[in-house]
């Protein structure tokens, strides 16, 4: 990567100074027990949330069962996306593989629950460390090498899986029981940095040091995947982001993310681009989000973004249109939603409703000098989730 100075300009004064980079503490977790909170210029070395002093209501002792932990990627190949997690929920582990194929707009969904215990969440992302989970069908892996400015990720999973077809007579999420059906996935990438990375800790309680923590990193990824028997390999073009998170959620939560990855003509050169938009509990919106423009060797930050969406998105047939915007004119997009994928949990004490969507975009972000950057077209994948825990 060929490191370039951080863009600024007019709308820099749009931007709070807590946004900006600062050197990053060897802990998260200062030795009283409390968290850093802002953002930062490269990893943790070390995280160690479990000895946060009292993040939650419950006693300490609780913290393991409360804390969030996972690990995922979106890898853009030029006739799918590709979503790759390993998750740590507390009370039970997951692994989870989503291929969205852009030529049928449909989605396939393998989803496998396994014990806590079981689940290897990396302690950090730096020298090797390995992010894990296997079971009978599936398997997803990490080696974080992120000190190095690279990642590797491979996975499987095979068998029953969600199959998401738009449809104008039901809703996803009545089809759910209806769409399922088999299928088969299998991955290997290396991947590599190209920007700076956007390294978040993120107050969710005035009182608590609640952090919602957050690392994602814009990468060329190389390999292959193969879906069904076809096999995709990796060209120029083929991109991805990694979402590194960690958090104790308050037991009401919810987020909206929306990200687009890839390489586009910018004034008459080819050059790669990414952007990531989420709203969540932040305290301080202003303060403390993680919205950024990512580009080649350098990064523009966003300001706070709202979402809303037309219909709401548990009502989704075959087309929703999701509004992102901020109050300065730096982000005005809409994406435009042909596939989603419902993953809905009612079960005692976690109740959790989570859609990813699928669509293009239309619209524009502005970097910090007022340049636009115009989006239309682009694929956008993004999230609608909603947690009593």
């Amino acid at each position: 990567m060929v490191k370039r100075e951080p863009i600024r300009g007019e709308y820099s004064k749009y931007i709070n100074e807590t946004r900006r980079a600062v050197p990053t503490p060897k802990s998260m977790v200062r030795p009283d027990g409390s968290c850093e909170f802002g953002t930062f210029d490269k990893e943790f070395e070390e995280m160690e949330l479990l000895k946060l002093n009292g993040p939650t209501a419950l006693p300490n002792a609780f913290n393991r069962l409360k804390l969030t932990l996972w690990e995922a990627t979106e890898v853009h190949f030029d006739n799918g996306i590709l979503l790759a997690v390993v998750c740590d929920m507390g009370i039970f582990g997951k692994t989870l593989n989503v291929f969205y194929d852009k030529r049928t707009k449909t989605t396939y969904c393998w989803d496998t629950d396994l014990k806590s215990k079981d689940t290897q969440i990396a302690p950090n992302l730096i020298k090797g460390s390995v992010a894990f989970a296997k079971t009978d069908v599936s398997f997803v892996k990490y080696v974080n090498t992120f000190d190095e400015g690279k990642a590797h990720l491979s996975g499987s999973h095979k068998g029953k899986c969600l199959i998401t077809v738009p449809r104008k007579d039901k809703t996803a999420v009545a089809a759910m029981k209806e769409n399922v059906g088999e299928a088969t996935i299998d991955y290997d990438v290396e991947l590599t940095r190209i920007s700076d990375p956007c390294v978040a800790s993120i107050p969710f309680d005035k009182k608590r040091p609640r952090p919602l923590y957050s690392q994602k990193d814009f990468f060329k990824a190389e390999g292959e995947l193969t879906f069904n028997g076809e096999k995709m390999v990796s060209n120029e073009n083929t991109v991805a982001i990694i979402d590194d998170h960690r958090g104790y959620y308050p037991r009401r939560a919810h987020y909206d993310w929306v990200t687009t990855l890839g390489r586009y003509n910018i004034d008459g050169e080819d050059m790669y681009l990414a952007f990531n938009l989420t709203r969540n509990q932040s305290i301080d919106q202003a303060r403390y989000n993680e919205n950024i423009l990512w580009l080649e060797g350098t990064s523009s930050i966003l300001p706070p973004v709202k979402f809303s969406r037309n219909p709401e998105t548990k009502d989704f047939k075959d087309y929703q249109e999701v509004y992102i915007k901020d109050q300065y004119d730096m982000v005005n997009l809409t994406q435009k939603v042909y596939s989603i994928n419902p993953m809905i949990t009612h079960a005692g004490v976690v109740n959790i409703d989570y859609y990813i969507t699928f669509g293009e975009l239309e619209g524009y972000i502005r970097d910090e000098t007022g340049k636009k950057y115009d989006l239309t077209g682009c694929v956008g994948m993004g999230e609608d989730k909603t947690l009593l825990l």
